[in-house]
C-alpha cells in the first residue's frame, strides 16, 4: 500500500514538534506489512504536538487526517477550533448530540473506508458524515418495514421511469431536525456543513418536472406516516450533464457513480430474473407459458426516505440489471471472442447506463422498451413477494385481497406494462384465470396522466412489441378484444369511434399499441361497462392540475368519460415545502415563522394565509427585502463562479428554467430580451437610466436530438455573449445561461428570483410545479393560463399576476386563422426577429429555427405554439414588470402575497388526496 502524506508534510510544516515526529518514525526501514502499525504509532506521536502551528494547504489532496487543521485531529481538542471536549470515534446510529455525531463520522473514516488511509478531505467527510446518517436511517427504515409487516396496511407501491432527488445530506438532516447537532459535530471536525454538503453530487435519476413531482411525493409520503414505496430504475449516468461550449450545448454523461452513492443500500438477497424475446409455450392443459429469450436480474437498491419529524421511513427501491457468472460463455471466452462471450451481460448493462436513450434507431426503441418492462416487472415480482410474506400464517393467502393490500400508481404512461405483467404473473405463475386475473389486475393499477403533448402519449409498434414481449402482446390483444366487444355490446353509438377507442391501432402503415388507451381501459372506476360485469371501488385516472384535467375529459378522454364518467378525477400537483422553503431558504422561512408565530406551516402550509394580514407591514417588508436580497447575493455568487458573468444585485432577477421545449416558450423570451436590447441601443443614456435594470437567466437541459431546442440554447448563449460585453448596455440587461440545470441549482436560483416566466402555450402544460416553487418563495409570476398557473393566479390574486397570453379554448381558432393565413403580426415581434437575423449575435445560422415561426402551415413551419400571436401581450406584460418593480413597498407586498397564497400547492395535500381518493390507505406510523 502506498504511505500517504510524509513528504508534502515536510515541504509545507514549519513546526518543528510535529517534525520531530514524524522524523522520529523512518519511513524507508520498515515493511510494508507493518504500515499501518506505523500509522497508528504516528497518530499517537502527532497527537500531543501543536497542530495549531502547522501550515499546511487544506486543498492538498494528500493531507492526512491527524494533520489537517480543520480535520480530525481537532476532535481531540489539540488544535484548530479549539475545541476542548474529547471526541471518541464510536458507531452510534442513535447519536443525537454533536460530540457522540462527530464520534461516529470519525468511526466511519476509519472502519467504514473507501478511500487511501489518513485522508480527511471535504470530500471523505462527505461520505463519512452521509455513513453516520445512514445509520439512523437504516434504523428508521428497519423499524418502518417492521411496523408494516407486522400490521400489514394496504400499501402503495409508486411505479416512475425518474426520480429528481437532488442532494440527500442536507435534506435528510433537515427531515431528521438534526442540522444544528451535525452542523456543530463537523465544526469539531474543522468543517462547516455547507461546505461539506457541496461535496455531494445530485442523484441523476431524473431529467425534469416528472421526476421531481415523483420525488416531492416520496417526502411527503414519509412524512404523512403512510405505508408507501417508489420503485424506479438505478440509472448509472442519467440522461447527461450539460456542457455549454461555442458550438452551444454537448451533452456528457453524469458521473454521480463514478465513486459510489452513500445512500443507497444495495440487497443481495433481492434478485428477481426478467425476460425478454423468447417465444410463448402452449402446455397440454392449455395454460401458457413465456419461455426462452434473454433473461437478465434486476437487483435491488434502496434509499431510505426519511420523513419530517416522523420515524417513518420508507424506501425507493432502485433496481439495476445484471447477468449471471453461468451467462458468460467462458468457452467462447477463451477463444478470443470476447463479446460474444459476454453479450448478455453487455445487454443486461445497457438497460441501466442512461435514462431516455435515443430512439430514432430500432435498437433504441428496444432499449426504451427493456428499461420500461424491467422497471415493471422487478417491481411487480416484489410486490407479490411482498404481499405473501405477510401472509398471516394461515395458509397461502386469496388473491381476492390483493387489491385490499396493494394499490400501484403508474406515474404516466412508462409504466403501462404493469398491466399485461401483472396478468402474466397471476395467471402464468399462479395459476389465476382471466376473470380473476382482471378483476385484481382493474383494482390494483392507477395511472396518472402528465400531458397532452402527441409525442408523449406513447405508441408502440405492434412488431417490435411481438418480437420483445410476445406474452404480453397476447395479454394486450385479448384486452383490446374484450373491451371492443364490450363497447359493441353497450354502447353502439361509439361504434364508429372505435377506431380511436381501441388499444391497438391496426393502421396498415403503422399498426401501434396505444399505452395511454391501455391505462385508461384497465384502471378501475365506481360504476359503468366492465369486462364480466367486475366493478372497482375507486376512481383510478387523474390529470394533474384543473385545466389539465378538464382537457383530458373534454378532448383527449372526452368519449372515455362518456363510457365511464366517474372514472376521471383531478389532482392538482404540489411540491414540498421542506425541500423548496424551509432548507433552501431558511432566512425567509425563519422570517415566516416568527410572524407566524409558529413553524407548523412547514407541515401545514395553509398556514401561510396568515402572512397576509402582514403584507402591508414596513417591518415585515424590510425583514423579506433583506432575505431576498441575502438569497440574490449568494445567487450573483453562484452566477459568477459557475459563468464567470459578474450581475447586479440591484437589478430584477428574472429566471425561467425548466426543460427547453417550444412549447414552454424559450424562444419568446429570448426574442422579448433581442427587443430589448434592441431598444435600449437606441436610447440615449438619460433615458437608459430610467429604465429598470434587469438579469435574464435561462437554463435547462435540451434533448440530446431535439434540435430546434438545441438552437435556443445555442441563440441564449450568443445573446449574452452579445448583451454581456455591450458597456452601453450591460449596465441594465445581461443575459445568463444557467449550465447543466438540476435540482441543486435550483435551490439557489428559485430562493434569489423575483421573476419568474411560466410562458408556455396555454393547454399544453399539464401542471407545471416549477411555477409552485417560485411562488412560494416570494417570486412573482409572469405566465398564460396554462397548467397550474391558473389556480396559482386563483389562490395569490391576479393583481399579483402578470398575465398574457390566448387561453387554452382560443388556442385551436387561433391555430385555424394562422392557417388561413388571417395572422397579423405585432410590428415589434417582426422587428426581433429581423435583429435576431441580422448577425449581430454571431455567424450561427439562426434560419431553421426562426422558420419555425413563418408561413401558415407545414411541418416545423405556421407557428404551431403561437408565439408571434402572444408576443405582442407578453411584451406588454413586460412593460408592468418594469413599473411594478420600482415601486419596492407594492412589489415587496406582491411578494408577501406570493408566497401567503401558496398554501394549496403542497405536495403533502396532493398526497393526502391521492390516499383517500384513490388509493384507499390510511396513515401507519410507527409508535
Amino acid at each position: 500500500m502506498p504511505f500517504y502524506g510524509v513528504t508534502e508534510w515536510s515541504q509545507v510544516s514549519e513546526n518543528q514538534s510535529c517534525m520531530h515526529a514524524l522524523d522520529s518514525l523512518g519511513s524507508d526501514s520498515r515493511s510494508e506489512d507493518s504500515l499501518f502499525l506505523m500509522v497508528e504509532e504516528m497518530v499517537e506521536r502527532i497527537a500531543s504536538c501543536d497542530l495549531k502551528a502547522c501550515k499546511l494547504s487544506s486543498q492538498s489532496s494528500e493531507i492526512p487526517v491527524c494533520f489537517r487543521e480543520s480535520a480530525m485531529a481537532n476532535a481531540n481538542g489539540k488544535a484548530g477550533t479549539g475545541v476542548s471536549d474529547k471526541v471518541s470515534e464510536k458507531a452510534n446510529p442513535e447519536a443525537n448530540e454533536a460530540t457522540e455525531i462527530a464520534g461516529n463520522i470519525i468511526y466511519h473514516a476509519k472502519y467504514s473506508p473507501h478511500f487511501s488511509p489518513l485522508k480527511f478531505g471535504p470530500e471523505q467527510a462527505l461520505y463519512a458524515t452521509a455513513e453516520s446518517l445512514r445509520d439512523r436511517l437504516i434504523q428508521l427504515w428497519n423499524e418502518t418495514y417492521l411496523h408494516f409487516h407486522k400490521v400489514d396496511p394496504k400499501q402503495t407501491y409508486y411505479l416512475s421511469m425518474e426520480y429528481l432527488q437532488g442532494r440527500a445530506l442536507t435534506n435528510a438532516i433537515g427531515n431528521l431536525d438534526l442540522k444544528g447537532p451535525y452542523a456543530d459535530a463537523l465544526r469539531k471536525l474543522g468543517y462547516e456543513l455547507e461546505e461539506i454538503a457541496e461535496q455531494e453530487k445530485d442523484a441523476a435519476l431524473g431529467n425534469g418536472g416528472l421526476g421531481r413531482l415523483a420525488s416531492c411525493f416520496l417526502d411527503s409520503m414519509a412524512t404523512l406516516n403512510l405505508p408507501a414505496w417508489g420503485y424506479g430504475l438505478r440509472y448509472r449516468h442519467g440522461l447527461f450533464k450539460q456542457l455549454i461550449t461555442k458550438k452551444g450545448q454537448e451533452e456528457v454523461a453524469e458521473d454521480w457513480l463514478e465513486k459510489f452513492s452513500p445512500w443507497e443500500i444495495v440487497r443481495h438477497d433481492v434478485v428477481f430474473p426478467v425476460r425478454f424475446f423468447g417465444h410463448v409455450q402452449i402446455n397440454p392443459d392449455g395454460s401458457r407459458k413465456w419461455v426462452g429469450g434473454d433473461v437478465v436480474q434486476a437487483l435491488a437498491y434502496d434509499v431510505p426516505i426519511p420523513g419530517f419529524k416522523t420515524k417513518n421511513t420508507i424506501s425507493l427501491r432502485l433496481w439495476e440489471a445484471k447477468a449471471r457468472a453461468e451467462d458468460l460463455d467462458l468457452f467462447q471466452f477463451n477463444e478470443g471472442e470476447y463479446e460474444l462471450a459476454a453479450q448478455l451481460h453487455s445487454r443486461a448493462q445497457q438497460i441501466c447506463t442512461v435514462l431516455y436513450p435515443g430512439d430514432a434507431t430500432e435498437n433504441g426503441k428496444l432499449l426504451r422498451l427493456k428499461q420500461q418492462f424491467f422497471l415493471c416487472s422487478a417491481s411487480l415480482q416484489d410486490i407479490i413477494s411482498r404481499f405473501n410474506e405477510r401472509s398471516t400464517g394461515e395458509g397461502s393467502r386469496k388473491w381476492s385481497e390483493f387489491p385490499s393490500k396493494v394499490a400501484v400508481q403508474m406515474n404516466d404512461t412508462h409504466p403501462t406494462l404493469a398491466i399485461p405483467e401483472l396478468m402474466r404473473l397471476l395467471m402464468d405463475d399462479n395459476g389465476l384465470g382471466w376473470d380473476e386475473a382482471w378483476d385484481v389486475t382493474s383494482k390494483t393499477v392507477a395511472y396518472t396522466n402528465h400531458t397532452v403533448l402527441p409525442e408523449a402519449l406513447e405508441k408502440w409498434s405492434q412488431s417490435l412489441m411481438w418480437k420483445l414481449l410476445p406474452r404480453h402482446m397476447e395479454i394486450i390483444e385479448e384486452i383490446d378484444k374484450r373491451f371492443v366487444q364490450t363497447i359493441r355490446s353497450t354502447r353502439v353509438d361509439l361504434e364508429d369511434k372505435l377506431s380511436s377507442l381501441s388499444i391497438l391501432d391496426h393502421n396498415p402503415q403503422k399498426p401501434v399499441v396505444r399505452m395511454a388507451n391501455l391505462c385508461v381501459v384497465s384502471s378501475h372506476t365506481v360504476r359503468g361497462p366492465s369486462f364480466k360485469g367486475h366493478y372497482g371501488v375507486l376512481l383510478q385516472v387523474n390529470g394533474v392540475a384543473q385545466l389539465h384535467s378538464d382537457i383530458l375529459k373534454d378532448e383527449l378522454f372526452a368519449d372515455y368519460v362518456s363510457i365511464w364518467p366517474n372514472k376521471f378525477q383531478n389532482k392538482t400537483n404540489g411540491i414540498t415545502p421542506r425541500r423548496w422553503l424551509r432548507f433552501c431558504s431558511p432566512e425567509l422561512s425563519d422570517i415566516i415563522t416568527k410572524w407566524l408565530k409558529t413553524d407548523k406551516w412547514i407541515t401545514d402550509l395553509d398556514l401561510l394565509t396568515g402572512l397576509r394580514q402582514f403584507a402591508d407591514n414596513e417591518e415585515l417588508q424590510s425583514e423579506w427585502a433583506s432575505a431576498k436580497a441575502a438569497n440574490k447575493q449568494r445567487l450573483a455568487q453562484y452566477i459568477e463562479r459557475v459563468t464567470g458573468v459578474s450581475i447586479d444585485t440591484n437589478s430584477l432577477f428574472d429566471i425561467q428554467v425548466k426543460r427547453i421545449h417550444e412549447y414552454k416558450r424559450q424562444l419568446m423570451n429570448i426574442l422579448g430580451v433581442i427587443y430589448r436590447f434592441k431598444k435600449l441601443k437606441e436610447m440615449k443614456p438619460e433615458e437608459r437610466k430610467k429604465t429598470t435594470p434587469r438579469t435574464v437567466m435561462i437554463g435547462g437541459k435540451a434533448f440530446a436530438t431535439y434540435t430546434n431546442a438545441k438552437r435556443i440554447v445555442k441563440l441564449v448563449n450568443d445573446v449574452g455573449d452579445v448583451v454581456n460585453s455591450d458597456p452601453e448596455v450591460n449596465e441594465y440587461l445581461k443575459v445568463v445561461f444557467v449550465p447543466n440545470y438540476n435540482v441543486t441549482v435550483a435551490e439557489m436560483l428559485i430562493p434569489g428570483s423575483e421573476l419568474s416566466q411560466h410562458i408556455s402555450t396555454a393547454g399544453m402544460e399539464a401542471s407545471g410545479t416549477s411555477n409552485m416553487k417560485f411562488a412560494l418563495n416570494g417570486c412573482l409570476i409572469i405566465g398564460t393560463l396554462d397548467g397550474a398557473n391558473v389556480e396559482i393566479r386563483e389562490e395569490i390574486g391576479e393583481e399579483n399576476f402578470f398575465l398574457f397570453g390566448a387561453t387554452a379554448d382560443q388556442v385551436p381558432r387561433l391555430r385555424k386563422e394562422r392557417e388561413d393565413g388571417l395572422f397579423k403580426p405585432d410590428p415589434r415581434f417582426e422587428e426581433a426577429k429581423q435583429f435576431a437575423k441580422s448577425g449581430v449575435f454571431g455567424t450561427y445560422d439562426y434560419g431553421p429555427l426562426l422558420d419555425s415561426l413563418e408561413g401558415n402551415t407545414g411541418y416545423g413551419r405556421g407557428d404551431y405554439f403561437l408565439v408571434g400571436y402572444d408576443f405582442a401581450s407578453y411584451m406588454d406584460a413586460q412593460a408592468k414588470v418594469d413599473e411594478a418593480y420600482k415601486d419596492r413597498k407594492r412589489w415587496l407586498e406582491m411578494s408577501i402575497m406570493s408566497t401567503a397564497g401558496s398554501g394549496k400547492f403542497s405536495s403533502d395535500r396532493t398526497i393526502a388526496q391521492y390516499a383517500k381518493e384513490i388509493w384507499n390507505i390510511e396513515a401507519c406510523p410507527v409508535p
